[in-house]
């Protein structure tokens, strides 16, 4: 058990019979009237993002979860294949529990987040950025930099990215798991 004063991004907790993680929150202190907490939550199973306001000192329940480093191996029928760096055990799991698939690059090392009392995976975490060649792009146009213009490139894992117009095949790019951008070139 925990009580708002507890609250912290990432804490999980069980929450209308769901696995909930804090994104999001604020202690209010009005003028006038009890002290409250805004959060925004995020489902763990379902990946719905819910406002909830609990009052100042409320208990809430915890939900123990792990964070476990596997490898990712490969993709089929039955979802994407993970490997367990410490016990090499393999676990597939859904395509709707990874935030961007499609930036995951065979041999990648990825956290799993796994519920403790169940053994059961809630979803795969990126690291915050991953370094991936570009396959296709357009060449450049000489001379046309004078505002900053993207264009669209394929990576080796299959994504399309926007990029910067001097990015050109078979470059080492940075991409920002969070929101799927172009961060820099690697050099």
């Amino acid at each position: 058990m925990a009580s708002t004063a507890d609250f912290k991004n990432g804490l999980c907790l069980v929450f209308n019979h769901d696995i909930m993680s804090i994104v999001e929150f604020q202690h209010v202190k009005p003028g006038k009237g009890p002290a409250f907490v805004r959060t925004k939550l995020k489902s763990l199973t379902s990946g719905k993002v819910l406002d909830k306001t609990f009052n100042a000192g409320e208990k809430v329940t915890t939900a123990r979860v792990e964070k476990r480093s596997h490898q990712y191996i490969y993709n089929d029928d039955f979802g994407y294949h993970f490997m367990d760096t410490e016990t090499f055990e393999q676990i597939p799991i859904e395509k709707k529990l990874i935030e961007r698939p499609e930036l995951l690059k065979e041999g990648q090392v990825v956290d799993i987040l796994i519920h403790a009392e169940t053994d059961k995976p809630l979803g795969v975490e990126l690291p915050p950025f991953v370094e991936l060649m570009v396959t296709y792009t357009e060449p450049g146009i000489k001379g046309d930099t004078a505002t900053n213009t993207l264009k669209p490139a394929t990576l080796e894992t299959g994504a399309v990215v926007m990029v910067p117009l001097f990015v050109e095949q078979d470059i080492l790019i940075k991409v920002d798991t969070r929101d799927g951008s172009y961060s820099e070139r690697v050099k």
